[in-house]
């Protein structure tokens, strides 16, 4: 009688320590640049095993329609990394309890020299489809932290990274978007950047992570919104 052989879950979920020592090993091989504001460049961010978890999560694009330049044009049609969320997600859980850390949480706060402790987490898992656009903006004061992690792919891709601008709004460069790439700054008045209007074919996908201040208004949108960082 034939028998079906065992099949592996899959994709493999890896253990929080795995996850908060190979992302904070990427974070330790940063290259830091000035130009045209203080950022990181960071390559093979994530574990391949929480790569693939991320894009096989059973989420469909949001059919957003037109909007303004904004995300917050469709606040409810986004994926946060909520406490039900990570609930439901082995590989996203695993992923936010990493960030939290505190031994990673410091790693951050010291490499990008900024005062974590006491912020929150959030993490939102973002799928642009053709007519995406972003208006050149800085983030809000609330945000102490930005890191964006590209995991798009295709042969129409490499353009598909963030456009930044100097204090004029004048358009100076984009970022390359490679694959399991990121970038990071500190938000502030000259870290101006957005996403030009192009043709997109395929899923922009790529993951936002922010530590946000204590008293930053969407609460429904933190991972682990009672409970603040702490460092190691």
């Amino acid at each position: 009688m034939f028998t079906f052989p065992m099949v592996e879950k899959f994709p493999p979920v890896p253990t929080v320590d795995e996850v908060a020592e190979h992302f904070s090993r990427a974070v330790r091989a940063s290259r830091r640049r000035e130009e045209p504001y203080r950022h990181w460049l960071l390559q093979q961010v994530l574990p391949m095993d929480i790569v693939v978890g991320i894009l096989t999560l059973p989420i469909a694009p949001p059919d957003v329609g037109r909007t303004d330049g904004t995300r917050g044009t469709y606040n409810d049609k986004r994926t946060f990394f909520t406490p039900e969320f990570l609930g439901r997600f082995p590989t996203c859980s695993v992923l936010a309890q990493a960030l939290q850390r505190p031994d990673v949480a410091k790693l951050m706060g010291e490499t990008c020299e900024f005062d974590i402790k006491g912020s929150n987490l959030r993490i939102e898992y973002i799928q642009d489809v053709d007519g995406a656009w972003l208006e050149p903006h800085h983030d809000i004061p609330q945000k102490l932290f930005s890191m964006v992690i590209y995991l798009f792919t295709g042969p129409d891709t490499a353009e598909w990274g963030t456009d930044i601008y100097d204090n004029n709004l004048k358009w100076v460069g984009r970022s390359k978007g490679e694959f399991n790439s990121a970038t990071i700054f500190i938000p502030g008045a000259n870290t101006w950047h957005g996403f030009e209007p192009r043709k997109l074919v395929g899923i922009r996908r790529l993951m936002e992570i922010n530590y946000v201040r204590s008293d930053f208004f969407s609460r429904d949108q933190l991972c682990y919104p009672n409970t603040p960082l702490s460092v190691a």
